[in-house]
């Protein structure tokens, strides 16, 4: 079974940015097998990997639900559904990566969703490590068949507001069908030194603080010269944060 790192937090926050500099952590320190997940509507995880999205799950399943007898004539509808879920992963050399899309339209999606999230759970088992960008809501998450999350990491940036949106996600965790082991706090673009009315509100919800990311230039550079983050240098303070950080985490997970 594979172990499972799930990112949350408000849109905004950087959760996509700290996504894609732990998928550099794996393929610059591991040489175990990484699948990316990116389940957040807004799609955007790949677009700072360097990589160019033709399609995604939720394309399947909106052309599917167009035209549900478009089946190939003798292929059963499982099989087909699973043939298209293979062709929308995007394998590279050190991780592969799945990107969700957008939610259902109207109609009736669970007989093709049973089908994608059992395929998911299967795919999930090839690979040693599973890094999944998530929606504040976590819908991808509380859908998959396991449940399990070995560590959450709650994302804000440096104000009170991303830092209660981290709050009221901690205390919807009870009401979903979740397993999750381990929950840490990662304040990006963040100052040396965290204010303490800042520091009080974390203490009051509880959540350990695993991680702090200092603001990097190199992230707005790299930005907008569509360049991937996975050519970020070694010395860059985001890279050297995040990959302190992903030291502890595995520390955690795998104690």
């Amino acid at each position: 079974m594979s172990c499972v790192i799930a990112m949350a937090g408000k849109g905004g926050v950087g959760k996509t940015t700290v996504s894609a500099l732990v998928v550099r952590y794996f393929t610059k320190h591991l040489t175990d097998p990484v699948l990316a997940i990116d389940a957040d509507p807004n799609s955007n995880l790949g677009e700072t990997l360097g990589m160019s999205i033709e399609k995604t799950v939720g394309d399947i399943r909106e052309d599917f639900m167009k035209d549900p007898q478009g089946v190939p004539s003798g292929m059963d509808k499982v099989l087909y559904l699973e043939m298209l879920m293979n062709q929308v992963l995007i394998e590279q050399k050190n991780f592969d990566l799945l990107v969700m899309g957008r939610q259902e339209g109207q109609g009736c999606y669970c007989m093709v969703n049973n089908i994608l999230n059992r395929f998911a759970d299967e795919l999930e088992s090839n690979y040693k490590y599973l890094l999944v960008d998530n929606e504040a809501g976590m819908e991808h998450l509380s859908r998959r068949t396991s449940g399990k999350v070995d560590m959450l990491l709650m994302v804000t940036d440096y104000a009170l507001r991303g830092l209660r949106a981290v709050g009221r996600i901690n205390d919807m965790l009870a009401d979903l069908k979740l397993d999750v082991r381990q929950k840490g706090l990662v304040v990006n673009r963040a100052p040396e030194t965290l204010n303490q009315a800042f520091l009080d509100e974390v203490e009051q919800i509880g959540v350990p603080l695993l991680c702090t990311i200092p603001q990097d230039d190199n992230l707005l550079e790299f930005d907008m010269e569509r360049r991937s983050m996975l050519e970020l240098p070694d010395d860059s303070p985001a890279v050297l944060a995040v990959d302190s950080l992903m030291e502890k985490v595995l520390q955690k997970v795998v104690a």
